[in-house]
């Protein structure tokens, strides 16, 4: 039961956190629905959030409490161990969770990743280096991976 909701105004748009008692459940790219009514994960999300659409923060570290099935899980888990400013494709994340033939499953737990950027399903992309799809939307995927690889840059230089 998700009972707190908050609206974080991203670059790209509003963003609407969703979260239990337990952690962050949710976060998408869409304006809210109703009212806000915050919790500590929620506030503590949008304010690393903040960090990082600043390229200051690389990752994230707020409860995370998502309902999927144990494989979806799993890929979700996979994702959150690419590093910051590196892309994975489907394949990689399949050899990852050890099932090399999933790549289509791994795809589409990916699409059903209920938390953007926190959980980065849009460091994924085609084996060819392809943008693939990205329920945020394509153009949103690539200023993602702008935004990390010019932080990215900054700290190195």
């Amino acid at each position: 039961m998700t009972n707190h909701q908050q609206t974080y105004e991203s670059p790209l748009g509003p963003i609407t956190i969703t979260a239990t008692r337990r952690g962050i459940s949710s976060l998408y790219f869409k304006p809210p629905e109703q009212a806000d009514c915050p919790n500590e994960h929620t506030s503590m999300c949008a304010q690393q959030l903040d960090a990082y659409f600043q390229g200051q923060q690389t990752s994230f570290d707020v409860p995370l409490d998502v309902n999927g099935t144990a494989f979806q899980k799993q890929v979700w888990q996979a994702l959150q161990d690419i590093p910051y400013g590196q892309v994975a494709s489907y394949r990689d994340i399949a050899i990852a969770i050890g099932n090399p033939k999933a790549m289509r499953a791994v795809g589409a737990a990916n699409g059903k990743n209920p938390v953007s950027i926190v959980v980065p399903c849009h460091r994924v992309i085609g084996a060819d280096g392809s943008l693939t799809g990205y329920a945020g939307g394509l153009s949103r995927k690539q200023h993602l991976l702008q935004l990390e690889a010019k932080a990215m840059f900054n700290h190195h230089h």
